[in-house]
């Protein structure tokens, strides 16, 4: 496929400029002492400048008309690809079985943990899992691997029943009937980590909302204004402790690791985003470190999940080493391109487009991406940072000097970057209808809405 190659030349580009296609969390956050060199990249890559005197400037622009030509050519012979229609039957009782997951003896307890499972969200994390599930059984395996997990293992109990005193009312077997194992790519457990990632994603909806006060979540009203923040609270622990326990039931040791870790990664991701530097300072000056804060708090808060419950999914289907790494790879990149993009929304849409208030992010004193990109030429923003627009008008000047700044398309330029940087982790990857759907997902991530 054209845009394979396509992504394979970019990355032997990036190889040949001295950059690697997989980073830890630390060395993104020392790439952002090279700010500037990135965005003109991904404005060589994505915005056609004529400035290509240079060999890798040659590079890039092979690399990049050829997935323009194939994105053409795949849009005149083929259908859009749905990544969802990919693993539709794995998708299709998710949220019956994360509510069957969530069953408890008391009705009040029951009817809050449940309340976000009610409306439909866009399930993105587990669909990104099940994909990634799909493509890596197409990958070389590694030696000696433990035999796949059943069903009944991944809903069995480890400890004595009377012991774990944990009622649950709720059926505890999931419904995989209209996927058997013996007929599909996916495994059981795989598809319980699907549901594990939701559940791990939901308990920080409900916390988070009570930090910052929200209102409503998807078009409702929030769990902390319909039940009190105390009620919210437990039920975000108990989500985060049925989690725990069908984590465990996974029986894979490096997974419950991975999967534990994120949830403390949340916690000192959201401890990070109270303060917009890192030591907090009232009058604050620009800094590369202050970025380098930024992607670092980024990664915890949201890349963590994504990333490591992609690795988990490689680690479930006995896939080898390499794999392992490119899994983890695409995961990291998409989950800073979805957030860039992310903060980027909150200053081009409408409350009504985002099913949330505009201009949030502000309103709860955060500098976000276009804001710390406009503030390097624009020092007055160091005030307002500092005293987290705080002040009567502060939030409204704030925006109004990020709009007359290049802030928003220098995000823009950052989150291609790094999506191009998640489909060239699948190089490797065989041809499968699962990999061409999470090169559609890096890609659609670019076009979100909301």
């Amino acid at each position: 496929m054209q845009l394979r190659m396509g992504a394979s030349v970019l990355s032997k580009a990036r190889t040949a400029a001295g950059r690697s296609s997989v980073f830890s969390p630390c060395s993104d956050c020392r790439r952002a002492t090279s700010l500037d060199l990135r965005i003109r990249i991904s404005r060589s890559l994505y915005h056609n400048s004529p400035r290509r005197s240079s060999a890798w400037a040659a590079a890039v622009s092979v690399a990049s008309n050829m997935v323009s030509k194939a994105v053409t050519r795949a849009t005149k012979s083929e259908l859009p690809i749905d990544p969802l229609r990919i693993v539709a039957k794995e998708m299709k009782h998710l949220t019956g079985n994360i509510r069957q997951l969530l069953g408890s003896g008391h009705p009040s307890l029951d009817r809050v943990a449940k309340y976000y499972t009610q409306s439909e969200g866009k399930h993105v994390r587990p669909l990104i899992v099940l994909l990634m599930s799909r493509a890596t059984s197409l990958c070389p395996k590694a030696p000696e691997s433990p035999a796949p997990q059943t069903l009944v293992a991944i809903d069995s109990s480890i400890s004595p029943l009377n012991v774990l005193a944990d009622a649950n009312p709720s059926s505890p077997h999931a419904d995989f009937s209209s996927q058997p194992g013996s007929e599909s790519d996916v495994l059981p457990s795989q598809r319980r980590l699907a549901e594990i990632t939701e559940l791990i994603h939901t308990a920080s909806l409900l916390h988070d909302d009570v930090i910052d006060h929200s209102v409503s979540r998807r078009g409702s009203p929030s769990a902390n204004f319909e039940f009190g923040n105390k009620m919210a609270v437990l039920a975000g622990d108990f989500l985060l402790g049925r989690a725990s326990v069908a984590l465990a039931r996974l029986r894979n040791a490096e997974v419950v690791e991975l999967l534990a870790t994120v949830i403390a990664n949340l916690v000192e991701g959201e401890f990070m985003q109270l303060k917009n530097t890192a030591r907090d300072e009232r009058n604050p000056q620009w800094s590369e470190e202050i970025f380098t804060y930024y992607l670092q708090k980024t990664y915890l808060k949201t890349a963590s999940l994504i990333s490591k419950s992609c690795r988990a999914a490689a680690l479930l289907g006995r896939a080898d080493a390499p794999t392992v790494e490119s899994a983890y790879s695409y995961g990291k990149n998409l989950g800073l391109a979805f957030q860039l993009v992310d903060d980027m929304l909150d200053y081009t849409k409408s409350g009504s487009d985002l099913g949330k208030p505009a201009g949030a992010d502000l309103e709860l004193g955060l500098a976000t991406a276009p804001l710390l990109f406009a503030w390097k030429s624009t020092p007055e923003l160091g005030i307002l940072v500092g005293r987290k627009f705080g002040q009567e008008g502060d939030v409204q000047r704030a925006r109004e000097l990020v709009y007359q700044s290049d802030g928003i398309e220098q995000t823009r330029a950052l989150a291609e970057d790094y999506s191009q940087q998640a489909i060239a982790a699948l190089n490797n990857f065989p041809d499968s209808e699962a990999k061409d759907g999470l090169i559609e997902m890096a890609m659609n991530t670019l076009k979100r809405q909301k």
